[in-house]
């Protein structure tokens, strides 16, 4: 590298020296060096100056590479804190939010429980009004049968069915018209069976039981009304009042009188059996007593459902009033005929169901 001269002003103040003066001496003259020496010499410089430039380079990029990493080691650092910092804070977020889904989750289940229950709270709420009426009529039509079996009558059954057919026609819904039907066929068939409940047979054993103390017997002396004119003829009076024609009147009705008495004396009957004659007028009155015990007995025998026992007490009571009862009067007419319905109608059977009814409101139940 070669070297640079400076020039330094001279100083003002400082004078002006004037460079000795030597005398001349001769040198012998240096010997020429060779061409090549130098050209190699200034090969030499020129690369050790290149050598010396690229060194300076490589030192300058290698100071610029070492403020470069450190500037951007600085960098990374501050961005590692940073990213410690956000990574602390988005730990602590993910916390916060982990409790937060915790609690949301928790929340969720107890508002699907909820919804559950509210749904089947508003499931059962919301039923239509054709559930409501087929859950109704066959709760009603089930315990109607159970009272009739219970009470021995069939006429809760039969209000049970006319209300049904009652409440369907108000409802007119095209999708019960089947039930209405099976109600009213069941409602026929019950009807069609002609059983008698026990408390009808019971107050028709009580009215005969009333009439057993009026009936007439055989044995009684029969009362013969007399048939007495409508028109009373005076007596005729002695004086100037008696005439013929009045004397033939009066004395046709003493006449008439006088063999109405007589044939009084004497009475025919026809008698069917001769011992209801034989009665004593004392056996008269336990007779009655007895017919009314076996009356009661036949009651409450019908009450307890012993219908053996009714048939037997029953057949009992019409054989003595066959035999001692004058057939002829209306009161023994009515008991005999009374005592033959209750014979008649009191026979178990079998309690009808409402099965058309029931199968009916089950396939409408099984619709919906």
């Amino acid at each position: 590298m070669a070297e640079e001269t400076v020039q330094t002003p001279e100083s003002p103040t400082a004078p002006a020296v004037a460079p000795p003066v030597l005398p001349a001496v001769s040198t012998p003259p240096a010997p020429a060096a060779p061409s090549w020496v130098t050209w190699l010499t200034a090969t030499g410089g020129l690369l050790s100056v290149g050598a010396v430039a690229l060194a300076w380079q490589s030192q300058s990029r290698l100071h610029d590479l070492e403020q470069e990493l450190v500037r951007r080691q600085a960098t990374a650092q501050t961005v590692a804190a940073e990213a410690r910092q956000s990574a602390q804070q988005t730990q602590e977020q993910v916390r916060d939010l982990a409790a937060k889904l915790a609690l949301a989750e928790a929340r969720l289940a107890e508002v699907s429980i909820q919804r559950s229950q509210l749904e089947e709270l508003l499931s059962q709420l919301s039923r239509s009004r054709d559930e409501n009426i087929v859950g109704d009529l066959e709760a009603s039509l089930r315990l109607a049968g159970q009272q009739a079996q219970f009470f021995g009558s069939v006429e809760p059954l039969v209000n049970a069915l006319r209300q049904a057919d009652d409440r369907l026609q108000r409802h007119k819904q095209p999708r019960l018209e089947g039930v209405r039907r099976a109600v009213l066929r069941d409602l026929d068939r019950i009807k069609a069976l002609g059983a008698v409940d026990s408390t009808t047979l019971a107050l028709r054993l009580d009215e005969v039981a009333r009439l057993v103390d009026e009936v007439p017997l055989l044995v009684e002396s029969q009362r013969v009304q007399k048939n007495v004119s409508p028109a009373v003829v005076a007596a005729p009076a002695t004086g100037q009042g008696l005439t013929w024609q009045t004397a033939q009147t009066w004395v046709h009705q003493r006449a008439r009188e006088v063999w109405s008495e007589f044939k009084g004396l004497v009475r025919v009957t026809r008698i069917e059996a001769p011992e209801a004659m034989l009665l004593a007028p004392d056996q008269v009155q336990f007779l009655r007593d007895n017919l009314k015990l076996r009356l009661l007995n036949a009651r409450l025998a019908l009450m307890s459902r012993q219908y053996d026992s009714v048939q037997s007490d029953i057949r009992s009571v019409l054989q003595a009033l066959e035999r001692h009862a004058d057939a002829r009067q209306r009161r023994a007419q009515v008991a005999l005929e009374v005592l033959r319905q209750v014979q008649q109608q009191a026979k178990p059977i079998q309690w009808p169901r409402p099965e058309d009814s029931l199968a009916a409101l089950a396939a409408v139940a099984g619709v919906r």
